[in-house]
């Protein structure tokens, strides 16, 4: 044997032990790299469901805000008590104009009509005389708000859509697509009217076993006023709202007070002539859709004026809370 051939016989392969470490070598990285996917894969998740979470919250918030902010704008002015039509203490419906209805009936004339109460609601109790949406069960302990407005921008006349044609000074709803005679209407503009109420139901129907924010909207089918019951946001467990009422004409909020206070009501004793509602206060608790392994939440939910305390369900929350400045409350 040749001595070429004796260094090529030397130079094969490797021996057993170069293999065992080779192997271990390997092992170690791999456990490395395992442990650096699950610890990025749980991070993604947990941030993942901090994210739904959060987007809930800010989609269900931004939602009710739209409205609130524009509560009392009426088309070209913002005095409800200036629109002729609305509601009275006497006459909830003095134009016989066509009451709202839905699937779940009526609520009353005073919801779409009750124009010098923009902002209206129930504390801790679901308060309107027409059902939730149909087998939806009211959230107990969680406030309802309803928001009365015109559209923002001006529309056509359309027959069976309840209307308002406003002036600087004065205004007047009509459902037959036929502008009042009172109004020029190259001197005035015509309005649809927006009439939203918000609460939370225990059930979603979209992600059941979930709780969930709905809204009865003011809307057209079939050429009459129809109310519809529409889902939000899913996993909204609980809303509270405060009203930052001006009570003596300064146009500087004098007290919060929580809704359906009796300063607020013409029809209570205690009611305060002249009172407006300039600010309103609003807290969301959000709950994840799914449970979540090893969620340990031991804080003490205390939106507004109610305690929830504490779940510790293996659910991810979140309250949120924001004030908002109601643009055309000011006179």
């Amino acid at each position: 044997m040749n001595r070429n051939s004796q260094l090529v016989h030397r130079q094969a392969g490797v021996t057993l032990v170069e293999i065992l470490v080779a192997l271990a070598i390997g092992s170690f990285l791999m456990i490395g790299a395992i442990q650096v996917y699950t610890q990025s894969r749980h991070a993604f998740v947990v941030n993942e469901s901090i994210a739904r979470v959060q987007e809930t919250a800010h989609f269900a918030m931004d939602t009710v805000e739209a409205d609130l902010r524009m509560a009392s704008n009426w088309g070209r002015h913002s005095r409800g008590s200036a629109v002729e039509g609305r509601s009275l203490l006497a006459d909830p419906n003095p134009k016989g104009l066509t009451v709202p209805t839905g699937v779940t009936g009526s609520c009353g004339a005073t919801w779409a009509f009750d124009l010098a109460r923009p902002i209206a609601g129930g504390n801790n109790a679901y308060t309107l005389p027409c059902a939730p949406a149909g087998g939806a069960i009211a959230q107990a302990a969680s406030d309802i708000v309803t928001a009365r407005r015109a559209t923002v921008a001006a529309t056509a006349a359309q027959p069976g859509r309840l209307q308002i044609q406003s002036t600087r000074i004065q205004g007047e709803i009509f459902e037959n697509g036929v502008i009042p005679t009172a109004f020029d209407p190259a001197a005035s503009e015509t309005h649809d009217l927006l009439i939203n109420s918000y609460y939370v139901a225990t059930d979603s129907a979209l992600i059941p076993g979930s709780p969930t924010l709905r809204r009865k909207s003011l809307q057209t089918l079939g050429g009459a006023p129809t109310i519809v019951d529409q889902e939000i946001a899913p996993g909204v467990q609980n809303m509270q709202l405060q009203f930052g009422v001006d009570v003596d004409e300064d146009n500087t909020v004098d007290r919060y007070v929580n809704p359906g206070d009796p300063i607020l009501d013409p029809a209570d004793a205690a009611f305060i002539p002249g009172s407006r509602v300039i600010t309103a206060r609003i807290w969301l608790v959000v709950q994840g859709v799914e449970r979540e392994a090893g969620i340990q939440d031991t804080r003490n939910y205390s939106p507004g004026d109610v305690a929830l305390g504490n779940f510790n369900d293996a659910r991810r929350r979140i309250q949120v809370s924001k004030t908002i400045l109601l643009r055309n409350a000011r006179s």
